[in-house]
């Protein structure tokens, strides 16, 4: 296989709200709270509107958005047998991407995340990981790891305890390894961690300029290329309106992000993007090709509702 994604399995459920739904709940537009108990995960969902149900997680979008461009891909995410475990293998079949997990009744549900979209087409998250967050080494296959070229992991998956074993499993028999840093709050509660991941183990890390700039307490963007630079791994960075930018050891390449869309909901910008830039990567294709089809994929799925195309 081209690519293998391991990441959180989670059924996406988007529902439209307005912005005093927001603060009614103590939420913070555009961040994602993880929700632990699955009374109030229920009861949260139980005064919205379902709009669309999509099987999801980062990684899983972006292995989704390979196979759309043509390429081998599989995955690996825990589910549960139950209702959303089987729609969710469904999804992924349906996208010609290969499941490398057999689904049992777990003590957890499938993980669901929830995804509000206010009128100003932000999406704020609260997941409820379910199954998905009890990843553990002995769900990892092995074999279907060093027979694909690359893996994709998310910065969502790592958690102390049984997913940094999973993690760990991954990276080793991986030939090389991608990364997503996934999210702000993610990078903040596990800095120390990421930061020697993408300092000693990643090959290639996507970020967007705030999590890189809190993940090396930059005080400016100068900073952040100075350090990618001097890694000699490739580094991918994603800036809202200044485009994207990737560094390779010296080389420093730019790219403008498209005008004149009409954006609807930014659910799976950052994953689809991922999947433009390994898609132009894993068939050698020159950096900034690899991110004008970042761009091109991103810019696709911004201007529909949901994270896959």
């Amino acid at each position: 296989m081209k690519i293998l994604g391991i990441g959180n399995a989670i059924v996406d459920v988007i529902c439209k709200v307005k912005d005093d739904f927001l603060n009614k709940n103590n939420l913070t537009k555009s961040t994602m709270k993880l929700i632990f108990d699955e009374k109030e995960f229920k009861s949260l969902l139980s005064s919205l509107k379902i709009e669309k149900t999509v099987s999801g997680g980062s990684v899983a979008n972006s292995i989704v958005g390979l196979s759309q461009l043509g390429n081998e891909v599989g995955f690996i995410g825990k589910v549960s047998d139950d209702d959303l475990g089987s729609k969710y293998e469904e999804g992924l079949k349906k996208e010609n991407v290969k499941y490398f997990y057999s689904k049992k009744k777990e003590n957890l549900p499938t993980g669901t995340c929830l995804i509000l979209v206010t009128p100003d087409s932000e999406r704020t998250m609260c997941t409820f990981l379910g199954t998905a967050g009890k990843i553990n080494q002995n769900d990892v296959n092995s074999e279907a790891i060093k027979k694909s070229e690359i893996i994709l992991l998310e910065g969502y998956l790592w958690d102390e305890g049984d997913p940094k074993k999973a993690f760990e499993k991954a990276i080793e028999n991986a030939n090389r390894v991608a990364m997503s840093l996934s999210d702000q709050f993610c990078v903040d509660r596990h800095k120390p961690h990421f930061l020697n991941l993408v300092k000693t183990k990643l090959d290639i890390t996507f970020a967007n300029e705030q999590e890189i700039m809190s993940l090396i307490n930059a005080k400016s963007f100068d900073e952040v290329i100075s350090f990618s630079k001097s890694l000699g791994k490739i580094i991918v960075l994603t800036r809202g309106e200044k485009g994207a930018v990737a560094i390779n050891k010296d080389e420093v390449v730019e790219c403008g992000i498209k005008k004149g869309l009409k954006i609807v909901d930014l659910t799976g910008a950052g994953d689809l993007f991922a999947a433009g830039f390994l898609h132009g990567h894993v068939n050698n294709m020159s950096m900034k090709e690899c991110l004008d089809k970042g761009t091109e994929m991103s810019s696709k799925v911004i201007q529909q509702i949901g994270a896959r195309l």
